[in-house]
């Protein structure tokens, strides 16, 4: 068996188990009837019990195809999720790197681990009557997100935690240049200050990944900062609730 046949069942494997399907992983929320369902799962409209990213298989496919892209061409820089749940997608990027014997990039893990932040409608009108705060199911915590990285063997020096809130912990994170900026906060302060923070940091030829682009207040933030920096390349769709583009210009310094 050749290096292309093992790596593409490896991570074929932990894509399935990321996303609960190689187990029929049943799911939790209160539309789904605690019922797996394959259609659901593969595009991301169920919250699995026990699988570590709710992202669904085409996002997740989508996710691997452009973290693929970027090591192939030499795009410089590191990945990194804001909003990342149990921690599957970044598990997913820092196996990717294993995978493809990537030995510099870094995977940067950005959350509060305290859920979403309760709405703050008078700086972001946007969000006014946000509930995703009131969601307990959300709120996972750093330790259990770092035992999901040990468990799949992915958990090193490697995996960066940003803990807090994104308004404190972007604009100082540790980054010098990224090549995967995936954005998954669902609300527009979440979107904004994310791609406020992170955007200028992107290589040429590296991509922006917005999981929530199907919830109103995170569009409106999309499109208000691709306006406002009168950025042109395609918003690209994933499977009806996700989006994407590669940035064509170089890091703005």
């Amino acid at each position: 068996m050749n290096v292309l046949k093992i790596r593409n069942k490896y991570l074929n494997i932990l894509e399935s188990s990321l996303t609960g399907t190689l187990f029929g992983d049943s799911p939790i929320d209160q539309w789904s009837g605690g019922v797996y369902d394959p259609t659901k799962r593969l595009l991301g409209r169920d919250w699995p019990g026990l699988a570590k990213t709710m992202i669904g298989t085409v996002r997740m496919q989508n996710l691997r195809r452009l973290c693929e892209t970027v090591i192939l061409n030499d795009v410089a820089g590191d990945f990194i999720e804001t909003g990342v749940w149990r921690g599957g997608a970044c598990i997913y990027m820092r196996g990717i790197l294993d995978a493809y014997a990537d030995m510099e990039r870094r995977v940067f893990v950005a959350d509060s681990f305290k859920g979403l932040p309760v709405p703050n409608p008078e700086i972001y009108a946007a969000d006014i009557g946000d509930k995703h705060h009131t969601h307990g199911q959300l709120a996972i915590s750093r330790q259990d997100v770092e035992e999901n990285f040990r468990r799949y063997g992915l958990l090193d020096e490697r995996v960066v935690f940003l803990e807090g809130w994104f308004k404190d912990t972007l604009p100082v994170a540790p980054i010098e240049r990224l090549s995967i900026l995936r954005l998954d906060g669902d609300m527009y302060e979440s979107t904004i200050q994310a791609l406020d923070a992170l955007y200028h940091k992107v290589s040429r030829g590296g991509f922006v990944i917005v999981d929530d682009y199907f919830l109103k207040p995170c569009a409106e933030a999309v499109n208000q900062f691709r306006a406002r920096h009168r950025i042109q390349s395609p918003l690209l769709p994933i499977d009806g609730m996700g989006v994407w583009w590669q940035v064509d210009h170089d890091p703005i310094v």
